[in-house]
């Protein structure tokens, strides 16, 4: 099979983008200035530090830029998505989105389109899909304290996870289904250009597995990062970004590269919403190379446009999850499989949980 990702790139072909877009300027976003009477946005934000680097390198930047002011509310909603688009209320114009519920919102209706609207020949070919645009990948890893076990090493793969007898200590995962069970496969053997379409048997069968050494399924970022910096747990599946912010506290982690598993944060715009015109200015502005080198070289973000590591020192560059290296052993989230099964994978996984 061949290992695509979720938006439609290929290894081969993220590597080799900034090579066929080389004549596009590396600055000079496709924005022009707003008139006096429709200079705002408002911006759906995960808040923290993503927004102190959103902030910093998108939003300060393209107000400079287009006179347009951008103001944020917090937290990212699906639901609240939906609710736009049905009632034409609007609290907010632009979110992200990860590949399986952008597929989810293009489905649904609830996506302002693309055509017409957004340059895509300033981007790479792939990152334009479902009628949203790549922005950066956040990876799954495996992290854990680096004084946890006697050696300092511990888990390198998803099976050494599995491996509690080897690897002694209680586990943390993500409570997603659709990363916690693409783990699960790989932990049993399925190579991570294999993992698609899912085989929802073999990954509950080897859920059943470590089942008894799951001490919780993380819901957020800092919860992850409070388990491990507590020792509540040994080793846990959590995002790269929570290995920064314990070595940020002056916890040393290992953090493995080795099988991550990447998903895509796509920018795009809710249906109907008035100030539709200003978000795909943002949208395109957000995504061209230098304030997206920003935004990931101040977060633990890996850019999904290649021509952006040219804008991050080679030191940092080689942290993020689309960086060459890292990818070469990195499973890729197929944001269709994903997004046409979520529903069915999330009951599932809710009975799993509850039995």
């Amino acid at each position: 099979m061949r290992n695509v990702n979720q938006s439609g790139l290929t290894r081969r072909t993220l590597l080799q983008a900034s090579a066929g877009l080389g004549a596009i300027g590396l600055s000079a976003p496709f924005v022009r200035r707003a008139a006096a009477a429709d200079n705002f946005l408002v911006v759906n934000s995960w808040g923290g530090s993503w927004l102190e680097s959103a902030r910093k390198n998108l939003f300060d930047p393209f107000t400079e830029a287009t006179g347009i002011r951008v103001e944020t509310v917090s937290p990212v909603s699906f639901a609240k998505l939906v609710a736009q688009a049905q009632t034409n209320t609007y609290d907010f114009d632009v979110t992200t989105l990860g590949g399986a519920a952008l597929f989810q919102a293009q489905e649904a209706g609830v996506l302002e389109p693309m055509d017409g609207n957004f340059d895509t020949s300033q981007v790479p070919e792939g990152n334009a899909i479902y009628d949203g645009v790549a922005s950066h990948a956040y990876s799954f890893n495996i992290v854990n304290r680096a004084d946890t076990f006697p050696d300092g090493k511990g888990p390198e793969s998803w099976a050494d996870f599995w491996n509690v007898g080897a690897f002694p200590g209680p586990r943390t995962l993500p409570i997603y289904p659709s990363e916690t069970i693409a783990l699960a496969l790989m932990a049993d053997g399925v190579p991570p250009d294999q993992l698609y379409p899912m085989d929802l048997d073999r990954a509950f069968a080897s859920l059943d597995r470590l089942k008894p050494d799951l001490r919780v399924f993380w819901q957020s970022g800092a919860q992850a990062i409070q388990l491990l910096q507590d020792k509540e747990v040994s080793v846990g599946g959590v995002w790269a970004s929570a290995a920064d912010e314990l070595q940020k506290n002056g916890v040393a982690m290992n953090l493995v590269r080795n099988q991550a598993l990447l998903d895509v944060a796509y920018w795009c715009v809710s249906k109907g919403t008035p100030r539709a015109a200003n978000a795909w200015k943002f949208i395109q502005f957000a995504v061209s190379p230098e304030p997206m080198a920003g935004f990931c070289r101040d977060g633990s973000n890996g850019p999904m446009d290649p021509r952006a590591f040219e804008l991050i020192p080679e030191e940092r560059a080689k942290t993020m999850p689309t960086w060459p290296d890292n990818m070469k052993t990195a499973a890729w989230q197929d944001a269709k499989d994903v997004g046409t099964r979520l529903t069915e994978m999330t009951k599932r996984f809710d009975r799993w949980m509850a039995s």
